[in-house]
Formats: structure tokens, C-alpha cells, sequence
């Protein structure tokens, strides 16, 4: 099965011109599923930008990322995405999805997963991210406050995906993990290195890392391919033999599609 692979492709920042030529790349690859791993517009516009998606006509698969949730808030945009996918065939938001059989062997599960404060040094970064000014839920925290939230909503992103991983993973031999924010150290690449202290608290979540790592223990017969982006930087990580990370690259204005063959 060939998949399209897109993440942060961010096309709020794009014309109706520039949208087009990049659905026209997605279909000349000819996917026969398009995933896309957060990150595709803010809140107003989303809707229309999920439709421009749906215009490579193949099965889209996507979660959401921090910047889909720009101008609102957490609760307000899910409720929004779960009835926009309900009222649409050719679009499934992963995480109400669940378990989505791609082939006789290859399922695919995903969350939209949360920076969520445990690694590098939360306390003493001095990173201030737009989130914390553009997101309801987290406008107005700073501190201690600031960090328990995110941790609380790295929990809540593992918790969400604990179900369909295990499904997958007893029922499936190759399981793809779609996700925006990197779940290890090792996969927050930007420009070609992993990401400082100062950044990595708000680039990775640990919190599905550790999911990840005990179903991948718990299920040696069955690989697990994690798609995820939030950092633009491209790199690989191998967490363990069954368990790989790919984070994908991306630049605002010019987002990129990729191919892979799903064995």
C-alpha cells in the first residue's frame, strides 16, 4: 500500500493558488491513503484547509497539532473536528477513529499528542511559545501551573491512544503510530540536532513515549512506526528493534509530501 505523508504543513500561511499545487504533488505521488501529522492550520480556518486535504481524493487520515488550536481552545476545536469527520467519509480525525485496518497485516492508530513538560528542564527554560498566548487553555498559566497542565494534557494524549495501541498490536503484525509531537529525546530533531533542554519540554511527550515503549516490550512480534513532526527537523530514531520514529521535516509556506510503501 503506498501512504502520502505530510505534517506541519501549516496552510493558513498559504494562497488558494499555493494549496492547490500542493494537493496536485500529493496526487501525482498516487497514495492510496494520505496521513497527516498535525499542524495543518488554526482554528478558524481548519475546516476549510481539511477540505483542501480532501481534495487529494484518497482516504485522509490526520491528528491534530498545537496550531490547529490557535484562537480557541482544546475542548471547542475537538467537539468541532469530531463532527466535521462525522459528517465526512473520506476524513477520519484519528483519535475518535481508533483502530484503522490499512491492510490484512498493517493498522493504523494515532493522537494528537501534547508538549507536555517532563524532559529537558521545564523550570528553568526560558521558552515562551505562541501556545501560551493563543491556546484558551493555556493563556494566563506560567510556572508550576503552566507545567502541571501540559502534563496533565500529555497524560490525557496517552491515555486516549492506550486502547487502540493495545487492539493493534494484538491484532496486526505492523502498527504506523501517527502523533504530532515527538514521544522521545531522541526524535526531537531540528536542524539536524536534537533539541536543547530549553526546548525539549515543549517538543516531546513523554508521557505516550513511555506508552509506546511498554506496548512495543509487552508486543515483540509486532513493529511499531511512529509518524510525527512539530519540530520541522527531519531524523530517524530506533527506540528498540520493533519500535522507530520518523519526524518529519516542514517549513512554513512550503509544505512537503512524502511516499512510503507500506509492506
Amino acid at each position: 500500500m503506498r501512504i502520502a505523508w505530510a505534517t506541519d504543513v501549516h496552510l493558513n500561511f498559504l494562497s488558494g493558488d499555493d494549496k492547490r499545487a500542493f494537493v496536485e504533488e500529493i496526487i501525482a505521488l498516487r497514495p492510496e491513503a494520505l496521513i497527516v501529522t498535525g499542524d495543518i492550520s488554526e482554528s478558524k480556518p481548519l475546516h476549510a484547509d481539511l477540505d483542501v486535504l480532501r481534495g487529494a481524493r484518497v482516504p485522509f487520515f490526520f491528528v491534530l497539532g498545537n496550531h490547529d488550536y490557535y484562537d480557541s481552545d482544546i475542548a471547542t476545536v475537538r467537539a468541532s473536528v469530531a463532527q466535521y469527520v462525522k459528517d465526512r467519509d473520506s476524513a477520519q480525525w484519528l483519535p475518535a477513529a481508533g483502530v484503522v485496518a490499512l491492510t490484512d497485516h498493517a493498522a493504523l492508530v494515532g493522537c494528537d499528542g501534547w508538549g507536555d513538560g517532563r524532559l529537558g528542564d521545564p523550570f528553568g527554560s526560558r521558552v515562551l511559545l505562541n501556545d501560551f498566548l493563543h491556546i484558551g487553555d493555556l493563556a494566563g498559566l506560567d510556572g508550576l501551573d503552566r507545567i502541571t497542565k501540559l502534563r496533565s494534557l500529555g497524560d490525557a494524549e496517552a491515555q486516549a491512544l492506550t486502547q487502540s495501541l493495545r487492539i493493534a498490536a494484538s491484532g496486526f503484525s505492523h502498527v504506523l503510530v501517527a502523533t504530532h509531537v515527538p514521544p522521545f529525546r531522541g526524535a526531537c530533531w531540528h536542524e539536524g540536532a536534537i533539541s536543547s533542554d530549553e526546548w525539549l519540554p515543549f517538543f516531546t511527550c513523554d508521557a505516550v513515549g513511555k506508552l509506546l515503549e511498554a506496548e512495543a516490550n509487552a508486543h515483540p512480534e509486532t513493529r511499531f512506526t511512529v509518524l510525527c513532526g512539530h519540530t520541522h527537523g527531519a531524523g530517524r530514531l530506533e527506540v528498540r528493534d520493533n519500535l522507530t520514529v520518523l519526524t518529519g521535516a516542514a517549513e512554513y509556506g512550503a509544505p512537503v509530501v512524502r511516499a512510503f510503501q507500506l509492506d
